[in-house]
């Protein structure tokens, strides 16, 4: 049972985690774009979507508005690059900066100077509406949560692929690996950009609100190291399972994201201290980059061009 019960806590915290890597993957890997604004949207959604849900709004409605909120954020790191021609790292160190305080000020407003938003016991995602219909233990285990989790994730990756099957899906898609042929369309690549870059913000806004309404609380720290733990999730998912030629790419970031979270779950399970974690976070990024070729890929074009 007690092997049980890790699974759930590493397949609820993959899934939770999971849309915050889907977002990255459309920044870094489709548009191959380093957002670091996402240390701050991931907070913003948290705390939007707890401040709402304190102030009587409707959890899921709080989930739409958090992400119309990390999609505006978004927004500006796009406008940012593309308009004022700021490298990317900057234009996301500026939004990431801008947002610290942003953050603040609706966590302060929102809990009367809290600066952290506590939820509990309010109506979440996971115990009002159709939630209640689903079976709230499996034998000794809550599965709940881990049902709703699932579903929702499932349901956001499909929508995922389907827009990346639209026109403007695959003006995305190319922007990223060819901007001469978006502009040969007589098409604006800046504007499918900032389009993108809007859509990964907004998730990972999405998953700091999922994450707000399951732990219930949100705090303006919850967001560091995000960027870290998006990139690994992507590395690794990519990389194990490029070989598997009936997966989707969402479908590998969602499994790497699992991966990532099981390999921490593990160090806990061991007994490594918690002040450490964001330290194996690191290791296991450096270890996802020497692995998936990316690392080699890199140093072999850096001989060629001093060869």
């Amino acid at each position: 049972m007690e092997i049980l019960n890790i699974v759930k806590i590493v397949l609820e915290e993959g899934f939770k985690y999971a849309i915050l890597a889907l977002g990255v993957y459309l920044a870094y890997s489709i548009l191959d774009f380093p957002d670091l604004s996402v240390d701050g949207t991931m907070p913003l959604g948290a705390i939007v979507s707890a401040v709402l849900i304190l102030k009587g709004i409707n959890p899921w409605i709080s989930v739409v508005i958090a992400f119309a909120c990390g999609a505006a954020a978004g927004c500006i790191t796009g406008i940012l690059h593309v308009k004022l021609k700021l490298q990317p790292l900057l234009s996301g160190i500026l939004v990431y900066t801008l947002l610290l305080t942003v953050n603040l000020v609706i966590i302060k407003a929102g809990t009367d100077g809290q600066s952290i938003a506590s939820v509990f016991g309010r109506k979440t995602i996971f115990n009002s509406g159709a939630a209640n219909v689903l079976p709230e233990n499996i034998g000794n285990i809550n599965v709940r949560k881990l049902i709703v989790l699932a579903v929702f994730v499932i349901v956001l990756k499909i929508l995922i692929d389907l827009y990346l099957k639209t026109k403007s899906g695959m003006l995305l898609r190319a922007t990223g690996s060819n901007q001469q042929y978006v502009v040969m369309l007589a098409k604006n690549p800046g504007v499918s950009k900032i389009l993108g870059l809007a859509l990964g913000n907004g998730l990972a806004a999405v998953s700091g609100a999922v994450i707000a309404q399951s732990t219930e609380t949100a705090n303006t720290n919850m967001g560091v190291g995000m960027v870290v733990f998006g990139l690994s999730s992507v590395i690794i998912g990519l990389s194990l399972f490029k070989r598997v030629r009936f997966m989707k790419a969402t479908t590998m970031v969602i499994f790497g994201t699992i991966i990532y979270k099981a390999c921490l779950q593990i160090a806990v399970v061991i007994g490594l201290p918690s002040e450490y974690n964001k330290a194996l976070m690191a290791v296991l990024f450096v270890l996802a980059l020497v692995f998936s070729g990316t690392f080699k890929d890199k140093m072999k074009k850096r001989r060629e061009k001093h060869a």
